[in-house]
């Protein structure tokens, strides 16, 4: 177990009439009281992401009295978003989610400072950003982002708050390599490598229940106001785990991992993680067609097979006409492949061009080397050529 910790934030001199009105609720719990509602109020916490789990988060931080927030996003709110992502509107769409954030945010309590960072968060600005907060909040749904975010911290000996979503699941845990209880941990501790590329689905091609990102973003804050204030055990050494279906909690035991390597500067990490593999960057290379030149291939009446990789449960939602489904594992595997016609081109798309890749480069190995696919997959359909089609 890893004990209470000493609070992050040291009390603001005083809180005004309308604060004491506000926060009363907090105030009379004497674990919290004055002096934890003025630390909140003296706090800077950053939110990496105002999607599904930024939102609940942002909107929760915010009522809770957190003196400043800060948010880390670069995105536009669209129609997707709004199943989960509570803190935007139909208004919203179309708006980035920063200042739909902040704009939320001023309903929800108008004496909390917001500070927008509206950039994409990569190794050159990581650490300017971080540096002025007290505390970072990581819910974002890529590895790439999430090893920045840990790597950043450490070197900068900020504790952070993680969560991570997928379907009916859910994760939660606090890294703070400079803990000074003296069990610190950090990320790569958790995962000391990211999956294989493709391995993983993130949301976008999974899914997610939208309930689940209040369920896990609850947390999150429950540990921020925890860490900020120095009341309870946080998850420092712990990852909670949740099981929507089942309805259960749990905890896992994280030991610090005596082969994690010291994190001595920021990398890149697009690299690290890999987009896709190397198989599937030199397959798509040079066999890559737009959606446009796939429209045009259809105009001038081709004779070729349109292969689509994703899963059954995708194809139910919308279609490219004349494609058929035969899902990337089955023709990784190579269990697909006496379906496919030798006579003709095989042209394979996904729903953005990643997973497409990745069968392309299994063909091209099995000795189809005249296959193409389709980048942008079949978003890049809907968005470009038959707008009629949803986008998901």
């Amino acid at each position: 177990m890893s004990g209470s910790l000493p609070p992050l934030v040291e009390p603001a001199q005083e809180l005004t009439k309308e604060e004491v009105e506000r926060y009363s609720r907090h105030l009379i719990i004497p674990d919290v009281g004055v002096d934890g509602q003025k630390r909140l109020k003296n706090a800077k916490v950053l939110v990496v992401g105002a999607g599904g789990l930024g939102s609940p988060a942002l909107l929760y931080l915010a009522a809770a009295g957190v003196g400043t927030l800060g948010i880390v996003d670069f995105d536009v709110v669209d129609e997707s978003n709004l199943q989960r992502q509570v803190i935007h509107g139909v208004s919203d769409v179309g708006k980035p989610k920063a200042v739909s954030a902040k704009e939320s945010i001023a309903e929800i309590n108008p004496l909390i400072t917001v500070v927008l960072h509206q950039e994409h968060l990569n190794s050159t600005n990581a650490l300017d950003i971080f540096r002025d907060y007290d505390l970072i909040l990581d819910g974002t749904d890529n590895f790439a982002t999430r090893y920045l975010v840990n790597d950043a911290a450490v070197l900068l000996g900020k504790p952070y708050v993680w969560g991570s979503i997928f379907r009916f699941e859910g994760q939660v845990s606090v890294f703070w390599e400079d803990a000074p209880n003296g069990q610190g941990l950090n990320y790569r501790d958790l995962y000391p490598e990211p999956p294989p590329p493709g391995m993983v689905p993130s949301c976008a091609e999974g899914g997610v229940l939208g309930v689940l990102c209040a369920s896990i973003g609850s947390v999150m804050v429950t540990e921020a106001i925890k860490l900020l204030t120095g009341i309870g055990e946080p998850l420092l050494g712990r990852l909670m785990v949740y099981d929507a279906l089942e309805m259960s909690y749990r905890t896992i035991k994280i030991r610090k991992d005596p082969e994690t390597k010291p994190i001595e500067g920021l990398i890149d990490y697009e690299a690290f993680c890999g987009v896709v593999s190397d198989d599937a960057q030199s397959a798509a290379a040079g066999s890559t067609i737009t959606p446009r030149e796939l429209k045009d291939k259809f105009d001038r009446g081709e004779d070729f097979a349109l292969v689509d990789v994703r899963e059954p449960h995708e194809y139910e939602i919308v279609r490219i006409e004349g494609s058929v489904l035969i899902p990337k594992d089955r023709i990784l595997s190579g269990e697909a492949l006496a379906e496919l016609p030798q006579d003709r081109q095989i042209v394979l798309h996904c729903k953005s061009g990643v997973r497409s890749a990745e069968a392309l480069a299994a063909l091209h190995k099995a000795g189809f080397k005249d296959a193409v696919h389709v980048g942008g997959g079949v978003l890049g359909w809907a968005r470009e050529i038959d707008t009629s089609l949803p986008t998901y």
